[in-house]
Parts: structure tokens; sequence; C-alpha cells
């Protein structure tokens, strides 16, 4: 059977217009946590590392939980390029309803089992402090997240990622704002510190939630799936299908973040400077990370059309252009960080102590760009395929079994201290990228047997 092949010009006009929208989403949601530690640090170094704290149990938790909704964009990516758009709204329906479980999973977390374990920590009493209350705050914004999170994941699906752009960048401004407001108590606010940027995202993500709903429901565009029409009941077979492939990749999610929270975790016993200055350093190259993971939200979009499409040719060329970009940003990404790596310290704070220990923590950062510029887009490819497994398991293997024992061991056994942590995120980064490498070549090659039986 031959197969009508997308030309390479269309399909990089289609990446681009897919990922760029994207890109800007995932630089504003960036900056809300920017400016979350950027206003933090401006207050006082304590409320800093209470927000780093409090950001390090709050990240893996919500990440992970909220990935398993990221399941729906694969699955309704299937069903527009195969034609079923009717089965488009009882999948986001059913994502709602998931989505009131998980939030209410994770508020429980947060309040019996992460909050407690503050007071078991070797922490200073302010920071045990505010990380708490930053956890408070930003656990009253869980459900409209999670709600929020199925609306993107359809309107991404469709291929219109320029609506979550729109959404994000007018919510944006509004968090800097309550950020103004209830950090430093202005205009009569009360004055939270750290405390108040938690409650400032937690208020923020209802604004985000009210828009989407209201763009979901309203827009002509989005309106002939009648989301809001013909409620069905719960469907734990739908559930079913939603799990299959969310919990993968939400599990993947958590133990890829987690990783990087852990070992802030660990450098709990370090000094508050130290602390500061591994957040910082994570925080920027975070940054740099939302080109990399742009591309592959778009990669999953298009393969998932492809596939659905019964086009895995067009399927395997989305693939490489993806990789492709990422490892060209990625050496721009190196550059960037050996070459400003004083100046960008210096915006965070004006503790000297804290960019020294920063500016040798972004020497560490530049070495696993690359890594990092060929793992996303390959992990967005085997999503777009409905690959979940694998990758979640190279996640364990990679960052658990190779890369903490080896930051481990670098960090205490080695004259290199907390920078340690670092070379074994590099070396799982590594494992990964060449791990999951031949994976998707696996796949892509399956995919095409197919189709074509002939392919050898």
């Amino acid at each position: 059977m031959l197969e009508d092949v997308t030309p390479l010009k269309q399909k990089i006009q289609m990446l681009l217009k897919i990922i760029i929208p994207i890109l800007v989403t995932q630089i504003a949601l960036y900056l809300m946590t920017f400016f979350d530690i950027l206003m933090t640090g401006r207050y006082n170094t304590e409320d800093l590392a209470g927000v780093t704290i409090g950001s390090s149990f709050w990240v893996p938790v919500y990440t992970g939980l909220s990935g398993i909704l990221m399941g729906l964009t694969p699955i309704i990516a299937h069903f527009i390029g195969g034609g079923k758009k009717g089965e488009v709204r009882p999948s986001v329906q059913q994502g709602l309803y998931l989505s009131i479980v998980l939030a209410a999973i994770v508020f429980s977390i947060m309040m019996f089992a992460v909050i407690p374990s503050l007071n078991h920590m070797p922490l200073e009493g302010v920071v045990r402090i505010v990380a708490a209350d930053y956890l408070i705050g930003m656990s009253i914004g869980l459900l409209p997240l999670f709600a929020y999170t199925v609306f993107r994941s359809f309107f991404d699906a469709l291929g219109a990622t320029r609506v979550s752009m729109f959404i994000i960048l007018l919510s944006a401004p509004i968090n800097i704002f309550l950020n103004y407001l209830l950090i430093y108590g202005n205009f009569g606010f009360p004055e939270m510190g750290g405390a108040g940027a938690g409650f400032a995202s937690g208020i923020t993500y209802w604004v985000v939630f009210c828009i989407a709903f209201l763009i979901a429901w309203k827009r002509k565009t989005f309106q002939s799936y009648s989301l809001f029409s013909n409620w069905e009941t719960v469907s734990f077979d739908r559930w079913k299908a939603i799990l299959k492939i969310g919990v993968p990749i939400g599990l993947a999610i958590f133990v890829e973040i987690s990783i990087f929270s852990v070992v802030t975790l660990l450098m709990s016993g370090y000094t508050t400077a130290t602390i500061s200055a591994h957040q910082i350093a994570l925080n920027f190259t975070s940054l740099l990370y939302m080109v990399p993971l742009s591309i592959s939200m778009g990669v999953t979009i298009l393969v998932g059309q492809s596939i659905g499409a019964r086009k895995p040719r067009d399927a395997k060329h989305y693939s490489f252009l993806g990789v492709g970009i990422a490892i060209i940003f990625s050496f721009i990404s190196i550059i960037i960080l050996l070459t400003f790596r004083e100046p960008i310290a210096s915006l965070y704070t004006k503790d000297t102590a804290i960019i020294k220990l920063a500016v040798h923590f972004f020497i560490f950062a530049a070495f696993f760009q690359l890594s990092d510029a060929i793992q996303a887009p390959i992990q967005g490819s085997l999503r777009g395929y409905k690959d979940v497994n694998m990758t979640f398991i190279m996640a364990i293997i990679s960052f658990w079994v190779i890369g903490l024992p080896v930051g481990y061991a670098t960090a205490n056994f080695t004259d290199l201290g907390p920078f340690g942590y670092w070379v074994g995120l590099i070396a799982g980064l590594t494992i990964g990228a060449i791990s999951l490498s031949i994976r998707l070549l696996f796949i892509q090659r399956k995919s095409l047997k197919k189709i074509n039986p002939d392919v050898g």
C-alpha cells in the first residue's frame, strides 16, 4: 500500500506552526515560576529557600499526576487524524471527571503527607514555615489547574496551540501583579513573603480555568464538538483508555522531574546560599528546556495525527525534524550558559556568595543540554505513537538506577561536593537519550511494517 507523504517543506511549516505557540505558552508558564523565585529572592533569602523547598515537593507531585491527563493529547490526536470526531466529546468529559479525582488525590498528598514531612527535615524554622504556607497557597488552585490541563490537551490535539498561548499570555501578568500584592503587601494587602507567591499562583489557576472554559464553550471552532452537551456518566472503560496512556506518561514525568527535586532536597544539608544558587541554576536551565519541551509536545500532536491517518512515514519525518531542531538549539543554550553565566545569576540576587556558587552550577548545566535536546523530542514522538511504557522504564533506570547513585557518590566521595549531583544528572540524561533513540527507531520500523509489510 502506497502512503501519501506530505512534502518536507510543508512538514517544517506545520511543525513550526504547532511548536511556536506551545513555546510561547511554556515560556509564559515558566515566567510565573521565574517571577515567584525572582520576587521572593528580592524579598529575602529565607523566603527564597522556603519557596525552593516547597516547589521541590509541588512540582513532581503535581506534574506527575497532571501528566496522566496529558494522555488525552495523543488519544484525541489519533481520533482527529482518523476522522473520528464524535469520539472527542466523551473523551474530554471523562477527562474532566478524572481531573476532579486527581486534584483530590494531590490535595490529600499535600495536606497529609508533604506538609507534615517538612517537620522532619533539617531546615531553618522560617524556611519550614514559608515552604508549608507556599504549598497551602498553591493547593487552592489544584482543581482548576487539573481541569485546565484537560482543555489544553483538547486544544493542542486539534492543533489549536495558539489558544493555549492566548490563555496563558492573558493570565501571566495577573499572576505577577498578585505576587506584587501578596509577597510585599502592597495596596493594603497582607505581606505574606514567599507564601504570597503560592497564593498568587493558586488564584491565577482559577483565572486560567475560567478563560479556557469560556473559549471551549463559546468559540465557534470548538462548538461543533459539543463538549458540554449530552454529558455521559462516569465511564470506567474510557478512564481505562486514558489511564493506559496517561499513567506511564505521568509516572515518567514524575520520575524525571522528581530526580531534580530529590537532588534539591539532598542539598538541604548544605548552606542556604548553596540551596539558593542551585535553584537559580535549575530555574534558568528550565527556561532553556522550554524549547525541547515545546518541540516534544508539538511532535506528539503531529505524530499522533499522522499515525491516526495511517501515515507512518510522515510520523517518522516529524520525529527526526523535532530532534534536529532541538539539537541545533542545544548548542545555542550551551553558548549562553558558558558566556553569560555571571550576568544571568546577577538577575536573581545581589548576594555575591550565591552568585559565585550559581556561576559554577551553570558550567555543569551546560553539559547536559545536548542530551536533554535529544531525549525530549524522542519522548514526544513515542507518546504520539502511544508507546509510553518503555519511556517510563528507561526514566527509572537512567535517573534513579544510574543518575542518582552516581550523583550521590560524586557529591559525597569527591571534592565536587554539591556539584557532584549535577554530574549524576548529566549521566542519567545521556543514558536516557541513547536508550530512547534506539526505542524510537524500533517503533518507527514496526509502524511502517503495519502499512507496508514489504519493509525489511
